[in-house]
Parts: structure tokens; sequence; C-alpha cells
């Protein structure tokens, strides 16, 4: 399955509405396709296992996997597996932008749950498949109605993650992403398929036609992070996905993600996760 160029995704909502959505249902797999929007993005995903990457978040999602995806924040699902395999993958998604979410809440009180949820979910947020599963008959029956209903489904769908428990995903909050096949899209492509290989400055530099220097800068500017940092957070990330679910030896999954001393992974995992790895794995086993 071969990545396609990341993009700057360009969604239009339909006349009669002012957010968009989309039924994705795909027999084969779920695609890696690095992109980004200025949208807010909820995500519920059905009979689908496999990878997440949200920003500088690598984690393993199951069936009914619910996630709150930052505008800019760059993003993929990659599917592993199906549950059924007589049905499709299925990705439930609706995108809305910040400032009609902040027009509806300005002047409705009981609508302030869910202007905390979207600032709460600028670096996205993992609300788990248990609640996931609880919306999927009220999710899906959201495309049936009209688009009056559909608006009020939305913002009942929103309370109830609203007043939900959710994991942060990113560590950073990225600004606004230049435009299509930008600099910083090809660097970030070139990170989440390589991180866990030797990356070299020199050939990010050139990925994105700059200087060593200028592509420190412009990292920073737009992800909030350095280089090395994403990097880690890439690293670690997908390490942790391993130690949850899988019972592979720990300096294994320390080579496999891109470290060649096991005394550096631990370093660099405890100071991402306040836990050794061991102590980290220890935890899901209890």
């Amino acid at each position: 399955m071969s990545p396609k160029r990341p993009f700057l995704e360009q969604l239009q909502p339909p006349p009669d509405a002012s957010w968009a959505m989309l039924n994705r249902r795909l027999d084969d797999a779920i695609p890696f396709q690095w992109h980004h929007h200025p949208e807010f993005e909820l995500t519920l995903t059905l009979n689908s296992r496999g990878q997440r990457f949200i920003g500088d978040h690598v984690g393993h999602y199951e069936h009914g996997d619910l996630a709150l995806v930052g505008p800019n924040l760059p993003h993929t699902w990659a599917s592993r597996e199906k549950q059924d395999e007589a049905k499709p993958h299925v990705a439930l998604v609706f995108w809305f932008r910040k400032e009609w979410i902040e027009s509806l809440t300005a002047s409705t009180v009981e609508l302030r749950p869910i202007e905390r949820l979207i600032t709460r979910g600028m670096s996205g947020l993992s609300f788990g498949s248990k609640l996931g599963l609880e919306l999927a008959s009220e999710y899906q029956d959201i495309y049936t109605r009209d688009p009056a209903q559909r608006l009020i489904g939305l913002i009942n769908i929103l309370l109830r993650v609203a007043a939900a428990e959710a994991t942060p995903l990113s560590i950073n909050t990225p600004r606004e992403m230049e435009s299509r096949n930008s600099r910083i899209d090809r660097v970030l492509l070139h990170l989440h398929q390589h991180h866990n290989e030797v990356v070299r400055l020199e050939e990010l530099a050139e990925i994105a036609s700059l200087s060593v220097s200028g592509l420190h800068r412009m990292f920073l500017k737009h992800m909030q992070v350095t280089i090395s940092d994403y990097l880690i957070g890439l690293r670690i990330g997908e390490a942790c996905a391993r130690l949850s679910g899988t019972s592979q030896p720990i300096q294994h999954i320390a080579s496999d993600v891109g470290y060649a001393s096991l005394a550096n992974f631990n370093r660099h995992f405890k100071r991402r996760r306040g836990l050794s790895p061991r102590q980290y794995r220890s935890s899901f086993a209890r």
C-alpha cells in the first residue's frame, strides 16, 4: 500500500448546510493519505483495525474508534484488517469550522460545553471505542436526515462527546499550513514514512528545497516543536502502541521504532511518558 502525496484537503459544505460530512466505505483498505485542512474533524471508524496518525501521535485504533482532529493538524488512518471480512471498512466523518462553532455558542449558553470541547481538541482527542459504539447508530442515522435534522443530530453528538473523558493525542498544535504540496507537508510525509530509520537533516532540507537552517525555522514556525522532538514523538508513540498491544520484547521494539541504543530509548520514553517502557507495559497488564 503506497502512501499518496500529502495535501491540503479542500472541503466544501453542500449548499443547504453549514458543515460537511462523508460516509466513506472501502472494501480493500483505508489507505495512508497524509493530509490536513482548516476544519475540525470528528471521525468514527467501524469494522476496521489499524494505525492512527494525528500530528506526532501514532497509535492503534479498533472497531468503534472515535477521534477529534484539530484544524490544520496533519493526520491519516491506515487500516491493517477488518473485523468482519465480508463488510467494508467504514469511516464516518464530520467536518466543521472553529469559527462556526464559536458563532453558535457565543449567544447560546447551553452549547458552551461544545466550545470547551474544541478548545481541548486543537491537538486531537481520542474518545475510545466504547463511546464510539454507543453513538454508532445515532451517528449513521444523521446521513439519512434532512439538513435541519442533520444539524440537530450533530449538536447532540458533540454534546455527548463534550461530556466524555478523552485522551489528548498530539503534543504540538500547528499553525495555519501552507498551500497544497507545501514544503512542510513534504517534510512531514517523509518523517512519518521513515521515522524508524536514520533521518538526515540534509535530506529533509533537500526535500523542502531549503537550507538546513531554513528547514529548522520553517518546521518550528509551523509545528511549534523542533524536528528532533517531533521525531521522538513519532517513535515513542509507535512504541506505546506496540507495548500496549503486543508481547514483543522491549529491545526489539526500541530497534523497530528507530533506536540503535536501548538506553536512549528508555531515556526518551521516560521523559515523554513519565514511566519506563516496562512500567508502561505493566500498567496495561494490570
